[in-house]
């Protein structure tokens, strides 16, 4: 009985170490494109168990084809755009001037673009979607941006 009762408590203390590491295994861009305002919730990166990765893959199988396949895509996949359209947001966004004040973060996933950080104004987040929506290829924007570094962000935080 007292080996039962010490295998399950090595066990227990062991489960940490056993849980499933998060890797970027779809490889999505994901960038920090400003960095002017220190105490903004940092953005946990792209990451995905291998369970998460078997299922997801299916999935972006599906998505990233169909937009291929109806005629809203010139290449065969939609997450093959997203390599080349993040840099550009960067770009866009610190060529802008306006957002200079900021701390932001972007990530890319099958033409859509993520802002996650902070800015100093609702109108400030406004007008970087709406800046963002305008660099090509980009299908659309999720806007997660928060005014001030203060509060929960909308989006998950790095551990």
């Amino acid at each position: 009985m007292e080996l039962r009762l010490f295998l399950l408590i090595s066990l227990a203390l062991a489960a940490p170490a056993f849980a499933q590491e998060r890797r970027n295994a779809f490889d999505d861009p994901f960038l920090q494109v400003t960095s002017a305002l220190p105490g903004c919730p940092v953005p946990r990166p792209p990451g995905f168990t291998p369970e998460e990765v078997r299922k997801e893959a299916h999935v972006r199988a599906q998505h990233g084809t169909s937009c291929y396949r109806v005629g809203r895509c010139r290449l065969p996949n939609s997450y093959l755009y997203d390599k080349e359209i993040i840099p550009r947001v960067q770009q866009y966004i610190r060529m802008d001037g306006r957002f200079d004040d900021t701390s932001v973060w972007v990530l890319g996933e099958r033409r859509l673009v993520t802002l996650m950080g902070c800015v100093n104004t609702r109108e400030q987040a406004e007008q970087m979607e709406k800046s963002v929506q305008l660099v090509d290829d980009v299908m659309g924007v999720v806007n997660y941006l928060m005014v001030g570094t203060q509060g929960r962000p909308k989006y998950e935080t790095r551990p």
